[in-house]
């Protein structure tokens, strides 16, 4: 004991700094995994779980999705053993933000502990597989350990805990929705999966499945492997006996460059902090780890503070209770609601704030080990506590070596941004929380970007006590956060309001003080000035209406004539969601089709098994090769500038950095590209035109080395003038030379026979792919200049060329690998083939292999995103709304460089008019040339964009007209046999089958006089619906990309491996391929095998893109299959009673070819720019959608209540993949038209990095109620068995919930006197929202003019 002491007191900073000798008195770190005692003598402490398990222990199931704890994909579970309480917990905690030594004497479960393949899949495990809740798959083995961790704890959860448990966890392709609905079958009323009549599948509201050979059962439920809790592993016996001498006294765990101590007892960890005053405290390590992994810090010493009794302790006292600094919230919220549960409602109105609040903060991750002491600690501007224990005036105990001092959370304890009174050497001991009394009323707010697991815009706390037996006001707490560098207190405000009645004319009288107390100068940190003021005004209005409504319940006499308003009562309605639920509707196969015919059923996708149990391998779950070394990137700091010069010695000089990579390296082409026109460079060499353009590259023995050096490159610029926007780039005249122009009838007749001219603008923003699994690269050199890369990209042969040029060698030379990749959606398509080819020419260097994997924020600063448009349109049209001329220019934002930015926009003129006929046209398009990574294809590819332009024009038009949204669509519809207006005839025309069939199920017409019902009742909450149709071509622009080819081989044991050009990137692409073999070899799948997609195997492969992939590579497969079947028909027929490997042994024993080639290609398509005509497409896939939202008028909060989508996909390839993907398609694009939100600085640095700051839709954001129908009987005799396209098709119904919630604004509008149509942009954020609803207190609040300041972010 005496010398770890000795050795806990004297290690300061600096001696860490100068790594001594005390390395030898290091603690042995001692945990176990999956059962297997870890015993680690040389631990690192600054390596997190994460790293350990999957570079020390090789268990590479648990991914690196974001390294900031807000993905969930690195789940694991955690297990303690409590002596005190002889209970053992289980948590499920986000690894990549764990310490590793702070894991010492526990347990940890990974997704490979609880089953594999190769022995007993989980329940868990088989549950997400089977119900179709895996799609790429790098998410499930988060997803899979967030729910077993569940079931540690609640063996039979409820539904609600199911959701709830999921708030840390991210999907970005399926949709949520059948992960929930397996995971459904855990509750204790379950789910069948649609198997009997009473499922709660089979009755949704308006949902009939009384139509012959359809179906509602996409799994079985009653062949899944039963639940045995008392099966599960036993925590060890070791840590339970030993655990008290291994907890009893301190530990020490010392790195190079990091030491990690564990103090168990108060004076311990005050003597360390008074020797090491910088010492940093760390416990969920959600904010240290963050800084240390994103914003360049390093902290030598860091502090375990959970093992100290007095910090970990809650206790009830007289005036409420104490805190623990080192409480884990979720421990703060079960304590908190253990008391709430036994005492009077009046006595903890604080507490059931801070329980409410508790609920959106963060995931179950981080709340299971971030403590309450972190959270006043890190002094955030927008803590969601710090606002709440502010206004209950809460007290602070402080301790140090000198002693202890008690300090109040009033308005001098924050003394700066990230600042407070804590002195250096202080630690918190606990928080004290009061009780309230009668006459006190409480109450918490805030407003994110996403309801779940997301950091606040505006939060506050709100605290009113009025005189006993009056509505006086005795005295006033109003705490803000997100209102200044820290939490602050409306004083003037609280000032003003002690002794005014709490009555009519208080909110107006105190709205002066309230604009005083919080003002934001225009581009003050943070943006949305006017937005943010406007939520202080709601927030008090809201409290104020919630202090009335509880004196009306409690003293009614003190209010006469001061109720709330019946529509008024809404506005405080708690956020409630029923458990999602929905229907899935598809047609049956034919009776009589053969069980070995795989097509057209609901089969689970080829990998899920294994993605559920980890087995799944990506590239950078590869082994390391013998030699192997890692590579971080040079980026650029500044977004348009010459570089003078680039100096690398420092960073050469770190130990374990082998090479400095640059353009000078590229033996063969550095000026490559996506596009016919070459314009990317891999290295920069003299000039930057985007911030994070790569300059060079650190090859080094790890990643922590690399990134450490490529950090101590200094690179001095000459700044340029830069463009990021579109309405800078068209002020600037910044475009490429690339105007495309249809233009069909007279246009200006058109205009001229109009009775009504509507003119206008509307606006689409970026969205980031956000994929889960970021850019990876393995180059592998050979011999003689070959060399291998495995990648995970889309474009295996665009890779394999690109590396070629770049090296200057033949592509014979290049063998390009793609096993699958954890989403794609575009973002791999292009771009990433470029980055293999910068890792290619540091393999080449070095002679060596070497990976590289980017961080989520290096990703999202070089991959290019979504391309945001501008749109600026004039229509005609008659006095009954039908179209008769339409004028729209195109502005694309394209970034730096061209890549498929000239497709991009070729797509979206071509899908302007989205389902609807105008007999005049004219179609311009602009690529605008900015200084932003480029652009690139994103799932739509332009088309959802276009598509927005017209029913936004519809919209408009029924507002012009006084017609319904139903109407005005009806009168412009195309009809079948008619041509768009450049020209292709539309053939098998389903837009109105799926039109009719979906008004119908979403039983529209009822819930239209239901929604206007409820806002004629209610002000500030208000109902949208809305009805959005698709019209999706299906090709690739470029016409020679309109082909594939397949290798087929037959082994003579009569199995199947099959090869084609497409890349398995959670689509289910491979899956159906197999289907489409086994339909056509006529064998059961089971014998058929897709291994990965190769150039050495198939050659001159396309992008696996447009949605084109299962038509062009299935009739490839198709035609190789029919082959190899025609070989095979003389041994049938000489022995048609034999089985297939008889048929195929006779083959081969007769010298026959068992191996055959097959080639797919599109029909002729072609456009005539020149002309504007053309038959581009090989068909079109039709779909429709009905959403219905609420949302809230006084803060721009929505919610989807249900939506109903109908598609059309022809007679599909697999119901269930088909319906993930439909699913996982419309909630990205509800990602692009409501939730996420790009921006960047005005200095072109993305502020919107990781999923910290960029939302996607979360698990909570899925429609209350979702169903989905696949249009029945309508084959589709243009592609492979008659199926259609599905990928990008179904992203644009999305729109049903941005024009659904553009039918609420405009209720709310009504209600104030606004009656005219308003523009509303893409993305309709909370902010957009609530701005768009004009009222008494957006009035209040002045909007500065553009371009009389400089704003604090841009969307580009």
């Amino acid at each position: 004991m005496v010398r770890v002491l000795s050795t806990l007191t004297s290690l300061t900073t600096d001696t860490i700094m100068d790594n001594l000798a005390v390395k030898s008195d290091s603690d042995t770190l001692l945990f176990y995994c999956n059962g297997t005692k870890i015993f680690d003598p040389d631990v690192d402490p600054a390596l997190t779980l994460l790293t350990y398990l999957r570079t020390k222990l090789r268990l590479t199931g648990s991914k690196l999705g974001c390294g900031e704890g807000g993905c969930g994909a690195c789940t694991v579970m955690v297990s303690k053993y409590s002596p005190k309480d002889k209970t053992i917990s289980h948590i499920a905690v986000n690894a990549c933000l764990t310490p590793i030594c702070s894991v010492h004497a526990m347990a940890v479960t990974t997704v490979e502990g609880i089953g594999s393949t190769t022995t007993r899949l989980h329940p868990v495990q088989e549950r997400l597989a089977k119900a179709h809740g895996s799609q790429c798959g790098f998410c499930t083995p988060g997803i899979v350990m967030s729910m077993y961790t569940l079931l540690r704890n609640r063996p039979q959860p409820t539904m609600e805990e199911i959701e709830s448990t999921f708030e840390g966890n991210l999907c970005r392709c399926t949709g949520y929705r059948p992960i929930l609905q397996g995971y459904k079958t855990f509750t204790k009323d379950g789910c069948c999966g649609g198997t009997n009549t009473t499922c709660c599948k089979n009755i949704p509201n308006g949902i009939s499945v009384q139509e012959e050979g359809v179906l509602t059962t996409l799994f079985d439920a009653s062949k899944f492997t039963p639940f045995d809790p008392s099966q599960e592993p036993i925590f060890p016996p070791e840590l339970m006996i030993n655990l008290y001498e291994m907890d009893s006294r301190p530990r020490t765990f010392v790195g190079v460059r990091v030491a990690w101590f564990r103090p168990v007892t108060l004076q311990q960890l005050l003597e360390l902090k008074a020797t090491n005053p910088k010492a940093k405290i760390v416990a969920g390590n959600s904010e240290v780890g963050v800084e240390v992994k994103f914003k360049n810090q390093h902290y030598p010493v860091l502090v375990d503070p959970t093992h100290i009794p007095e910090l970990t302790s809650v206790e009830r006292t007289p005036s409420g209770v104490r805190i623990g600094a080192a409480v884990s919230l979720t421990s703060v919220s079960d304590h908190l609601k253990e008391i709430i549960h036994k005492e009077p409602e009046h006595k903890t109105r604080v507490f059931a704030a801070i329980v409410e609040m508790l609920r959106w903060f963060a995931g179950h991750q981080i709340r299971n080990v971030a403590t309450i002491g972190g959270n006043i600690a890190t002094s955030s501007p927008i803590s969601d506590l710090n606002p709440l224990f502010m206004a209950a005036v809460c007290t602070i105990e402080l301790s140090s070596k000198s002693g202890k001092r008690t300090v109040s959370m009033d308005g001098n304890f924050f003394t700066g941004y990230r600042k407070n009174v804590i002195k250096t050497d202080e630690i918190i001991l606990a928080i004290n929380v009061p009780f309230t009394c009668e006459n006190e009323f409480f109450y918490g707010y805030k407003q994110s970007p996403r309801r779940e697991d997301d950091i606040a815009i505006v939060n506050a706390g709100m605290r009113v006590v009025l005189t006993p037996g009056t509505n006086e006001v005795q005295d006033c707490s109003l705490s803000y956060g997100g209102m200044a560098p820290t939490t602050v207190l409306a004083t003037k405000t609280m000032k003003n309001i002690t002794g005014r009645c709490w009555s009519d004319g208080l909110v107006e009288a105190m709205t002066p003080f309230l604009l005083e107390d919080l003002p934001l100068t225009p581009g003050a940190p943070g943006g949305m000035e006017p937005y943010r003021q406007s939520l202080t005004l709601s927030f008090f209005f809201k409290f104020y209406l919630a202090v009335l409504e509880q004196l009306r319940l409690k003293q009614p006499g003190l209010i006469s004539g001061s109720a709330v308003p019946p529509s008024y009562k809404s506005a405080n309605q708690p956020y409630h969601k029923n458990s999602a639920r929905g229907v899935q509707l598809y047609q049956e196969v034919p009776s009589g089709q053969p069980d070995s015919d795989a097509v057209g059923r609901p089969l689970t996708h080829q990998s899920a098994f294994k993605q559920a149990s980890g087995e799944a391998i990506y590239v950078d779950d590869m082994p390391p090769i013998k030699g192997e070394l890692y590579l971080a990137l040079v980026m650029s700091r500044k977004a348009h500038a010459n570089i003078l010069s680039v100096d690398t010695t420092v960073a050469l000089a770190l130990n374990g950095v082998h090479a400095y990579v640059n353009a000078d390296d590229v033996p063969g082409n550095n000026l490559l590209g996506s596009s016919p026109v070459y314009d990317d460079v891999l290295y920069a060499d003299k000039t930057v035109n985007f911030v994070g353009q790569v300059i060079g590259v650190i090859v080094a023995d790890n990643q922590a080395i690399a990134q450490r050096a490529a950090k101590l490159v200094r690179v001095e610029y000459e700044e340029l003038l830069a463009v990021f926007t579109i309405e800078d780039a068209i002020e600037q005249n910044s475009f490429f030379p690339v105007s495309r122009c249809i233009q069909t009838g007279d246009l200006d007749q058109g205009f001229e026979t109009s009775d009504h001219i509507i003119e206008g603008e509307v606006r689409s923003g970026a969205q980031e792919h956000f994929y889960l699994e970021t850019w990876t690269t393995l180059v592998i050199p050979g011999e003689g200049g070959e060399i291998e890369v495995i990648s995970a990209n889309q474009s295996p042969s665009r890779t394999q060329s690109l590396v070629a040029e770049a090296l200057g060698i033949a592509s014979h030379k290049v063998v390009s690998r793609v096993k699958r990749l954890g989403g794609g959606f575009g973002g791999k398509e292009a771009r990433a083939c470029l980055h293999a080819a910068v890792c290619a020419v540091a393999a080449n260097k070095v002679k060596r292999p070497v990976r590289l994997m980017l961080d989520r924020n290096e990703d999202m600063m070089i991959s290019g995103t979504r391309h945001p448009f501008l749109a600026r349109y004039k229509v005609g049209v008659t006095s009954y709304g039908q179209l008769r001329a339409l004028e729209v220019d195109l502005y694309s934002n394209a970034g730096s460089t061209y890549d498929c930015s000239p497709s991009v926009l070729e797509r979206s003129m071509q899908h302007v008019d989205n389902c609807y006929k105008c007999p005049n046209v004219k179609v311009t398009g602009h690529m605008c040339r900015t200084n932003l990574a480029s652009n690139t294809g994103f799932r739509g590819f332009g088309s959802p964009q276009a598509m927005l332009v017209a029913e936004t024009i519809m919209s408009e038009i029924a507002l012009k007209c006084g017609l319904t949204q139903i109407k005005v669509r009806d009168v412009n519809f195309y009809k079948g046999g008619d041509e768009t207006f450049y020209g292709q005839e539309l053939k098998h025309w389903n837009l109105d089958k799926c039109w009719d069939q979906c008004l119908v199920q979403s039983d529209y017409d009822n819930r239209r006089l239901d929604v206007d019902e409820y806002n004629r009742k209610n002000r500030w909450r208000k109902r949208g619906l809305a009805i959005t149709p698709t019209k999706f071509g299906i090709s690739f622009i470029v016409k020679y990309y309109n082909q594939a080819g397949a290798l087929v081989h037959i082994y003579n044991d009569g199995s199947v491996l099959v090869s084609h050009g497409g890349t398995e990137m959670g689509q289910g692409l491979h899956t159906k391929m197999i289907q489409v073999a086994s339909k056509t070899l006529r064998i059961p799948q089971e014998k058929i095998h897709i291994n990965e997609t190769n150039t050495s195997q198939v050659p001159n492969t396309s992008s696996t893109a447009a949605s084109f992939s299962s038509d062009l590579n299935g009739m490839a497969i198709k035609e190789a299959c029919e082959t190899l079947l025609h070989r095979l028909e003389p041994f049938i027929q000489d022995n048609p009673k034999g089985t297939w490997e008889s048929w195929v042994d006779a083959a081969y024993k007769d010298r026959i070819s068992l191996s055959s080639t097959g080639f797919g290609r599109a029909r002729d398509l072609y456009f005539d720019w020149e002309k504007g005509k053309g038959d581009p497409y090989a068909y079109f896939v039709y779909g429709v959608a009905v959403s219905e939202v609420e949302i809230d008028c006084l803060t721009g909060d929505h919610q989807v209540q249900r939506t109903d989508i109908v598609m059309d996909v022809g007679d599909s390839l697999n119901p269930a993949i088909d319906m993930g993907q439909i699913e996982g398609g419309f909630i990205q694009g509800y990602g692009l038209f409501v939730l996420e939100d790009y921006r960047v600085s005005p200095s072109g640095q993305l502020l919107t990095t990781g999923p910290g700051f960029y939302k996607i839709p979360s698990f909570g954001d899925i429609p209350a109620e979702f169903n989905v129908s696949l249009l029945t009987r309508a084959p589709n005799p243009l592609a492979i068995c008659s199926s259609k396209a599905v990928g990008e098709p179904p992203l644009f119904l999305a729109a049903s919930i941005f024009f659904a919630i553009k039918d609420a604004i405009q209720s709310a509008r009504e209600d104030a006197g606004i009656p005219r149509a308003f523009r509303l942009d893409s993305p309709a954020t909370a902010e957009r929202i609530r701005m768009a609803c004009q009222d008494q207190f957006t009035k209040q609040i002045s909007t500065p003019e553009e371009g009389t300041y400089k704003p604090f972010f841009l969307r580009p």
